[in-house]
This record gives C-alpha cells, structure tokens and sequence, in this order.
C-alpha cells in the first residue's frame, strides 16, 4: 500500500527453511512448491499484475494445461513440446494467440504443473495465470490468481522491511490478508481482479518479494484476519495501513469516503522513533499552477470549465497535537467558479507517485504562478495501521495483537480457516 519496495531473491536453502514446512494441512513440502492449491475458490486472489498491454512474455519450466473460461481443459499441455523456452502472447479478433498457436477464446488460464510457478515478463509468479482480452481485441489483462497465503508471502516484505521486528511483521500480515479478503469478497462479482500489484493496492512481487521472514509471518498468523462490528454485524473492513501517519492516523471516512468503526483514527506517538527524519518531516513540494490545472482537468472532466486553478484553500482539517491534516479542499479560478476535493485526491493527482507530495498533513500556500506544500509530515494517507509507528510499538515489546488493536479500535481477530 505505502512502502518502498525491497527486492530480495531467495537462495533455495534459504527458501527451504522458510517455506518447506507449508501447506493448507502444514504439510512438509518440495523446496519451491506452492501451498495451499488446493484450497477452496474464495480463499484464492485475483492479482491484476498487467493491464490492457498489447503483448507478453510467458515462460513455464515444467508442463501445463491451457483450461477455459468454465475450468474445462481446452488444450493438451502436449501442444507445448519444449517446456522453458519463452512464448509471446498476443491477442486479435481472432482470439489468444500463445506461442504462435491461436485460440478461439477471449478468456484461457494457465494452469503450471507442480511447483505451480510461471514466468511473466521477467518476473516469478504462483499459482495461476489468466489471461483476458479486452473489447479493442488489441490488448489482455494479466491476472494471477494465487493461494491467499502464497499471495501475502509476496506482500508482506514487500511492504515493510524485512529485518524489522518479527512482531510488526504478524501485525503487517494480518493487515494485508484483511484488506485483501475486504476486496475479495467487494468485487468478486463485479470484475475480473480483486487487488492489484502496486500501492493503488498493496505491492506483491510475487516470488521474488517472499523473504524466510515473510513467510514465517504468514504462517504464525495462518488464517488470521480482522473483523469489526458495523451496522450491528461482525465483518471484514478494508484494514488500510500506510508507511508513517506523522503523529496520528486519520479516520477513513475523511480520506477515503467510508465508514468503519475501527478505522476511526489513532494517536501515534511511535513513527516519529522509527521514521528517517527526511519521511516523517518531508521538504517542501512545488507545483505549477499550469502543471496543477493541467492534472486536475484531466483527471475531473467536471473542472474543465475553470479558467485556471487561481487558488487552493483548505475547508476542512483534522488538528491534531503539532499538525493538522487536510481533508477537504476548494478550489477557485480566477472567474469566480469552485468546487471540492478531498484532500487526498488532490494529492495523487498531482503527485500519483506520493514520492513528493507524501502526505496531506501540510499547509497550502499560494505563491506567484504556483503552489507550495509545506510543513509537511507522515507518508501516505494516514489510515489505520502506521507502519513505521507498528514497529516502534514492536521495539517496545507490544505484540502483533496489540498493535493492531491500537491501530484499529475496537476490531477483533479471527480466524477464516
């Protein structure tokens, strides 16, 4: 969701150790076999990993079956004589094309045989690959679907480093598989991925993000999520976390439009020691009021109408112990037209990277012919769990439980199998 991503290959004794001792049943396993395949259809996840491209590499070590849009094998894995070697994927009105071999199909999976891992790009994947054509008939969608705690093994040290305190980790874990189930079960019928691979999500790299520590936080907190009570019930909610709030998270409902009761906001007294000084203060962000009126237009038809964006002015806040964060802002054109954004929309549409405009706990200033952020502090959205503040709390001793009911009040953790 907010973490810079760290790159780490495994060797295989490492890998060994970690993961040998996986399975949906705890089953010793082959070094670089995939956990749980055999698990029930909604404890996998649908991962978008590439969208709307035009062509891609696959490459498979072993043999594999080409099944259909109803799971019904469509092609013998004998077709593909020389497992190994890459094969392009392209599509026409015609259908798939897979290594020069066409399918009358828009939709195929692939299915890898035992350890279930395949190659896209470049880049090592588990479980399965879907790949979808898109209506223009030019372009697909790549989609690995893949074991839930295959999929978090990819995640977990992806989002928070690997060397931080074993705790932090479990509470990073429980997070991630909550706020991935939450999306799961929101879209399951209303597209063809759940989550995607990058922070617009939460940032999977697959089998070259799994670390020994990753996996060992995926398997002590197996099957564990969060749940709240909302509108009387007990259920998932979208377990939000960021790299450091600056002090105090944010209540969803001011970020993000939703409600739940354990996403209400925190005190965080904890990123401030963890944090590199340049993260929790960041330097002052200057955009000009072109290159503002240019990305808010393109990303709001509604503004195309305004002449210019002449001002940007806070019309609601949250003030918390040193900082305040915006949550609501107008904008004005110098004929008089405005409208609102959330505060954190705004930021990512002048920013989508969040690499300089790294939160909205700053102040605005309007300067001659642009706009400065500064003040700034925190990095990310600054809901629910504060990263950098989880591992401080983990330095002093709190256990994953406890930092997540610090970050999430009121929430209760489960068991889904």
């Amino acid at each position: 969701m907010r973490r810079p991503v760290i790159n780490c290959l495994l060797s295989a004794a490492l890998f060994l150790a970690a993961v040998g001792f996986l399975s949906c049943r705890r089953e010793r396993l082959v070094v670089y076999d995939t956990p749980q395949m055999a698990v029930e259809r909604q404890f996998w996840v649908r991962v978008l990993l590439a969208e709307c491209v035009e062509q891609s590499t696959l490459k498979i070590r072993g043999h594999f079956s080409v099944l259909g849009a109803s799971g019904v094998t469509i092609v013998p894995e004998t077709i593909f004589d020389q497992p190994g070697l890459p094969m392009e994927v392209k599509v026409s009105a015609a259908g798939l094309n897979i290594a020069g071999r066409n399918f009358v199909a828009m939709e195929v999976t692939i299915l890898p045989d035992e350890p279930h891992i395949f190659t896209v790009d470049g880049a090592d994947y588990r479980g399965k690959l879907l790949i979808k054509a898109n209506n223009d008939y030019t372009t697909f969608d790549l989609v690995n679907i893949v074991p839930l705690e295959s999929y978090l093994s990819g995640v977990v040290t992806a989002e928070m480093p690997a060397y931080w305190q074993a705790e932090a980790l479990k509470a990073q874990a429980i997070a991630a598989r909550t706020y991935c189930l939450f999306n799961r079960k929101k879209f399951e019928n209303i597209r063809h991925w759940d989550v995607k691979k990058t922070t617009e999500s939460q940032v999977y790299l697959g089998v070259r993000g799994e670390t020994p520590q990753s996996w060992k936080a995926v398997n002590d907190t197996w099957g564990q999520v969060l749940v709240c009570t909302q509108n009387g019930a007990e259920g998932l909610f979208p377990a939000y976390y960021s790299s450091s709030c600056g002090g105090h998270t944010e209540n969803a409902k001011n970020v993000f439009g939703d409600s739940f009761s354990a996403l209400a906001g925190a005190d965080c007294p904890y990123c401030k020691e963890v944090a590199k000084p340049s993260i929790f203060f960041w330097p002052m962000a200057q955009f000009d009021k072109t290159e503002v009126k240019t990305a808010v237009q393109l990303k709001y038809p509604k503004l195309k109408a305004f002449a210019d964006i002449a001002n940007i002015v806070s019309t609601k806040q949250s003030d918390y112990s040193g900082f305040s964060r915006l949550t609501l802002v107008k904008l004005e054109d110098s004929k008089g037209r405005s409208d609102f954004l959330r505060a954190e929309d705004l930021r990512l549409t002048l920013d989508p990277s969040g690499n300089r405009l790294r939160s909205t706990a700053c102040k605005i200033v309007n300067m001659q012919g642009r706009f400065s952020f500064v003040s700034g502090r925190g990095y990310g959205h600054g809901v629910g769990l504060c990263q950098c503040g989880a591992e401080g709390m983990a330095r002093r001793g709190k256990n994953a439980s406890e930092i997540l009911s610090h970050y999430y009040p009121g929430s209760k953790l489960t068991r889904v199998y």
